[in-house]
């Protein structure tokens, strides 16, 4: 993991010197624009349109149209000193219970990591919110943007989510033709619940897979190979008018699902060991494309 970037953490008069990685990466696979007659990836320049001029980025300033066509401009020091002169620290404000947070307001996580210096305030902190069950709510300023920020622990690493302002989350009734309230049947109600009570389990990340990305990669696979690309016929959805009728039908899906389900665990496990070479056979099998989205997506 790459360091992108350094401060503390301040409550009180206590600092906690830590270091920022970025908790997440993005797995999507990278596509090049081509020009589709010689398959070359093409260029965006930048230009301006009054001098019709490429543009160096040392020519650049950011602006702001406070009327059509007017602009008051600022360069990247400006900016810079107006950005907080506690740029460098993350400010906790208050400690409140994770539970209190709707998940709306959540962006991007990170981990903080202690200096060598700040090992013996770090896990004060790390040991006081593990008791207490408590989070912080403080200001950050990263890339020249002041956010909220949560602050929690997670496998005993301080992690912190970034968090949108109250003021920046759309009201619901910006939602165009959004339909009141209405009163829902009492049997379809027992029915919707005992269906989610069929599907209800323990959330566990690591079975949930994304499949277009999966079929991508197949798809990428196959053309490097030269090979025609083929695609399954995705399986018809029958259109239930009734929703009465959905229910049973989703109802008696799941039976047989999870009926399925136990059949294959139990003839699974009648099963004799597969010998380890094959599997090795098919890890070895994997191609470049997929070493390079995995690395790409690091």
């Amino acid at each position: 993991m790459q360091t992108i970037w350094k401060g503390a953490i301040s409550f009180g008069l206590v600092n906690v010197p830590v270091k920022m990685y970025t908790a997440t990466q993005d797995n999507d696979i990278p596509m090049r624009m081509l020009h589709k007659k010689y398959n070359v990836p093409i260029r965006y320049l930048r230009t301006c349109p009054k001098c019709e001029q490429e543009v160096n980025w040392s020519d650049i300033v950011k602006g702001y149209e406070y009327e059509p066509g007017h602009y008051v401009t600022f360069d990247k020091e400006e900016l810079e000193k107006l950005a907080s002169e506690k740029s460098r620290e993350i400010r906790i404000l208050d400690f409140v219970q994770l539970e209190e947070i709707d998940p709306i307001y959540f962006q991007k996580s990170y981990y903080l990591a202690p200096e060598e210096n700040g090992q013996h305030a770090y896990q004060l902190l790390v040991k006081a919110l593990e008791t207490t069950k408590k989070i912080g709510i403080a200001n950050i300023t990263l890339r020249s943007k002041s956010s909220l920020a949560a602050i929690r622990v997670v496998d005993g690493v301080l992690t912190m989510a970034t968090m949108f302002y109250d003021e920046e989350i759309r009201p619901k009734e910006e939602i165009p033709k959004f339909p009141k309230e209405q009163q829902v049947d009492d049997r379809e109600l027992e029915m919707a619940k005992m269906l989610i009570g069929q599907l209800t389990t323990e959330f566990d990340p690591g079975k949930y897979e994304d499949a277009y990305r999966e079929r991508l990669l197949d798809a990428i696979e196959e053309k490097v190979e030269g090979k025609d690309v083929t695609f399954a016929p995705e399986e018809e959805k029958t259109h239930v008018i009734d929703l009465m009728d959905a229910l049973q039908a989703s109802l008696k899906q799941m039976k047989g699902t999870t009926d399925k389900g136990t059949a294959r665990r139990e003839a699974k496990s009648k099963e004799k060991p597969k010998a380890a070479g094959k599997s090795s056979a098919k890890s070895a099998s994997k191609s470049t494309a997929r070493k390079r989205a995995k690395k790409t997506g690091a």
